[in-house]
């Protein structure tokens, strides 16, 4: 088996193969939902920690009993697997203050069955980015580690945070490298390939996810690249975009996916943790200023020029922008992103969705019809 197809076997499904042998160990395992949320705090405490997903969820009857039906489905198919048993594996929970409907998953476990986990807590983060929110932010995640080395009887100290935070600075490193690769004409990775990779990253200890991608990379410099293609596209938007379908569907129609504007792809990690000085502090910089997404209310200047530098950088035809449908914040965002690419002279086609794949021929449809629209 190829490193490739270990990475997206092991993408498929919560929990996984790692995640059991970890568990096995007598290890702990934290779920967290936001890319705010800095993973080397947990890291350093010996605890895994995982992104939740939904993944292969199909309906979502338990959690519309506590939910509104106009609540994206991303989070009512993760109050689902909730409700299921299916997050039974977790130790603990960390919500962020992400969205209004983030909050209220947050407030309906804490209600209903707080008692399936050992520890929860909602880290609050600003919406706006100054020296004085970061010093803020930075109180937040000291009062987080706190409360992880109580509950779980561990010490997060400066050596093992440094550690945490040079073996995420070599991931986020490693996957900046994959991506260089799909600036060529001849891609070696295709865009589902790469969705599953990042993914993998979400639910692997580190250490071990940082030498799969050292091999992947020696795979894929002798791999044939990827020619056979419409358009080269890129993908923005919303939250919940972690399903490989989706770009599959994007891809049999002869469109290429080389790079993305994602929370499941590259704000997860473009951005290092410097190592000197206060770590704690430098943590919450480094999160609070990586690309945004638009809970953070001033930065639309910084995330039109992020997606335009990507679209330069990585010679994109043309953006696909999805959203999960009553997402509040991205639907806001739309309206800038359209006038901003109208101006740019940049093809878009807006993707409106379920977080379950529906209305796939209406969806297919649409992208057939934008590839043809910009001529490709």
């Amino acid at each position: 088996m190829s490193v490739l197809e270990e990475l997206t076997n092991l993408s498929d499904s919560l929990p996984n193969s790692a995640i059991n042998e970890w568990k096995a160990e007598g290890k702990k395992v934290v779920g967290f939902l936001c890319t705010y949320m800095p993973e080397e705090i947990l890291y350093a405490a010996d605890i895994l920690p995982v992104r939740l997903r939904a993944p292969n969820c199909r309906e979502t009857s338990l959690a519309d009993v506590y939910m509104s039906h106009l609540t994206c489905t991303f989070m009512r198919s993760c109050l689902q697997f909730t409700l299921e048993d299916k997050f039974s594996f977790l130790d603990g929970l960390v919500f962020t203050n992400s969205c209004d409907v983030v909050r209220r998953l947050y407030d309906n476990i804490r209600e209903y069955r707080h008692s399936d986990f050992h520890f929860m807590h909602l880290i609050t983060v600003p919406h706006k980015v100054n020296e004085e929110l970061i010093i803020w932010y930075k109180d937040e995640l000291k009062e987080f580690a706190e409360k992880i080395e109580v509950v779980f009887s561990v010490k997060v100290t400066e050596a093992k945070l440094k550690q945490a935070i040079d073996v995420y600075n070599e991931t986020r490193r490693l996957l900046r490298e994959l991506y260089e690769l799909r600036k060529s004409d001849s891609p070696p990775i295709s865009g589902v390939e790469m969705l599953s990779v990042v993914l993998a990253g979400s639910c692997l200890p580190k250490d071990r996810y940082n030498r799969m991608l050292k091999k992947l990379l020696d795979e894929l410099r002798h791999r044939k690249g990827i020619s056979n293609y419409r358009a080269r596209l890129m993908i923005a938007g919303s939250g919940g975009c972690d399903n490989p379908d989706y770009f599959g569907l994007m891809e049999e129609l002869g469109g290429l996916i080389v790079t993305d504007s994602l929370c499941f792809g590259s704000r997860y990690f473009w951005e290092t943790v410097d190592t000197e000085g206060e770590l704690m502090l430098n943590l919450a910089r480094s999160y609070l200023k990586r690309p945004s997404c638009p809970r953070m209310v001033d930065n639309v200047g910084e995330r039109g020029e992020f997606v335009k530098q990507m679209v330069k950088d990585f010679k994109v035809d043309g953006i696909v922008f999805q959203r999960i449908r009553h997402c509040d914040l991205w639907g806001g965002q739309l309206l800038y992103t359209k006038k901003d690419l109208k101006e740019a002279g940049i093809p878009l086609l807006s993707l409106e969705r379920e977080y379950m794949m529906r209305d796939v021929g209406q969806v297919r449809t649409r992208i057939q019809a934008f590839l043809e629209t910009i001529g490709k």
